[in-house]
């Protein structure tokens, strides 16, 4: 069939002019070029990820080059007082007592009392000079390897939602933690371990529990395994009057039904998964075990730790926590949450120090500071902190005036401080600012969406390209902000 040209469309006249033709076609094959140097890059925009389901936690290729390849969150549960450990004011010692002209006459638990003066002394540290507390004495010898970030701010002064906040990027209930979206992104360097482990405290898990390792709407097999030093994986071991005999042969014979079951229905992904997870949980029977053993360990490790303290069997079982946390560091487990604090108890469990603020924080800090700092010293004696972003955060923090007839301090999420050091971190900087008395950030102001979006840069993720479509929109972790905090990053 033939067409004349009076016949065809003007597109379709178009097409018969040489020129045009030509032209168009060169920028056809420039397109076509182009596409294909951006996607080697990865630098086209990219949705939900291929994921196969026999192999979940396959590594993954970051959006650009990492600086980290691990991380281990140190998450101290209750809302640490920022004007106790890092942020000193030393205008609230002449006003200690007083009260706050124009202050808010109630805050979240009540009616506010007076101005009070940082409850420890503070001194310079290091060669950066930076005033830190002698609450957490260890941990301020670390002082110039770290890169803080003192205008932070929340969405929620509730422990609950304000936890969901800083560990999924919402404060309500459902949503991915951010060692969920990591897990899913970037998949595992260990194949016989899970990609992700949360530590809970000793004294418990914290007050939105499973949340802040749950996997929201992505796929379950990216959730975080809870286990500790003092409670391994549980259901691991076979049943008692099973030898390990019989539970090889029995692991056996599952592993060939499910594979023959497998390519009987071929392109059944939640089957694959299944198995995957079945294998998974067959191979830990045999990693985790020696993961958990602390024989091995060296008298002056343990000793470095505070594993040893048996005058405070907490400290001790924290400090075992951290070791825990090292040793799957050394293992390649991309994302570890240690948490050091547990669920609302009126300050007695956790850093949540309404009434007796000073008190209590003395047991907490004695828990914390030796221990992390040991892990930090210890990854970096290793050669691992090269690799491995370490992170200290809490979900906000405190008011500069004492509680109404108490000798503590309410929530305030306008204005805390969290940290990093390690892989990719400049050290010994101080970013951003809260006011005179550290009520509220007012230099640098930082939601906790660029902490995040901060993070995921570390570990070679776009926060913006790193989406999961859910209910027909495409979620991520920073929602639809974030900024990088390049301040606290080394030059490329």
């Amino acid at each position: 069939m033939s067409h004349t040209p009076e016949k065809l469309s003007l597109p379709g006249r178009q097409f018969l002019d040489r020129r045009q033709f030509l032209s168009g076609s060169a920028s056809a094959l420039s397109a076509i070029a182009l596409t294909s140097l951006l996607g080697q890059d990865r630098l086209l925009a990219s949705g939900t990820l291929s994921i196969q389901p026999a192999r979940p936690f396959a590594p993954r290729p970051p959006h650009y080059a990492a600086r980290a390849r691990n991380v281990v969150m140190i998450f101290c549960a209750g809302a640490v007082s920022q004007l106790e450990t890092w942020d000193y004011k030393p205008a609230l010692i002449p006003l200690d007592g007083k009260p706050l002209a124009g202050g808010p006459a109630v805050t979240f638990q009540g009616p506010a009392g007076e101005l009070a003066r940082p409850q420890y002394p503070f001194r310079p540290r290091g060669q950066t000079g930076k005033w830190v507390s002698d609450l957490i004495p260890q941990l301020a010898e670390l002082t110039d390897d770290i890169a803080f970030i003192h205008s932070l701010t929340s969405k929620s002064n509730t422990h609950g939602p304000a936890e969901n906040f800083i560990s999924t990027g919402s404060v309500l209930d459902g949503f991915p933690s951010v060692g969920s979206w990591i897990s899913y992104a970037l998949g595992s360097e260990n194949q016989d371990l899970p990609a992700y482990v949360a530590i809970p405290d000793p004294r418990g898990v914290p007050q939105a529990g499973s949340n802040n390792w749950g996997p929201g709407f992505l796929p379950a097999v990216f959730q975080g395994t809870p286990m500790s030093a003092s409670e391994p994986i549980r259901h691991l071991s076979p049943p008692p009057g099973i030898s390990p005999t019989s539970d090889r042969a029995a692991r056996y014979l599952l592993e060939r039904m499910n594979a023959r079951h497998l390519t009987a229905n071929p392109g059944d992904e939640k089957l694959a998964a299944r198995i995957a997870s079945y294998e998974l949980a067959a191979r830990m029977q045999l990693s985790v075990p020696e993961l958990t053993r602390f024989d091995d360990e060296p008298a002056h490790v343990l000793r470095l730790y505070g594993a040893d303290d048996t005058a405070n069997p907490t400290k001790a079982a924290f400090a075992r926590n951290c070791i825990l946390a090292r040793r799957l560091v050394e293992r390649g487990v991309r994302f570890v949450q240690l948490f050091n604090g547990a669920y609302a108890s009126g300050g007695d469990l956790n850093w949540d120090g309404h009434s007796k603020l000073k008190e209590q924080y003395d047991k907490h800090a004695a828990i914390l500071d030796q221990p992390a700092a040991a892990l930090i010293r210890d990854l970096r004696q290793r050669g691992l902190l090269e690799q491995t972003l370490v992170v200290w955060c809490t979900e906000f923090g405190r008011m500069p005036f004492f509680q109404k007839g108490a000798q503590g301090r309410d929530h305030n999420p306008d204005g805390f401080t969290c940290w990093f050091t390690g892989a990719g971190v400049k050290p010994g900087v101080s970013h951003g600012a809260t006011d005179e008395l550290g009520q509220r950030a007012v230099i640098d102001i930082h939601p906790l969406y660029d902490f995040n979006a901060t993070l995921l840069h570390l570990l070679g993720l776009n926060h913006e390209r790193l989406t999961y479509e859910y209910n027909g929109t495409q979620r991520r972790l920073t929602n639809v902000e974030g900024d990088i905090i390049r301040e606290v990053l080394l030059s490329s």
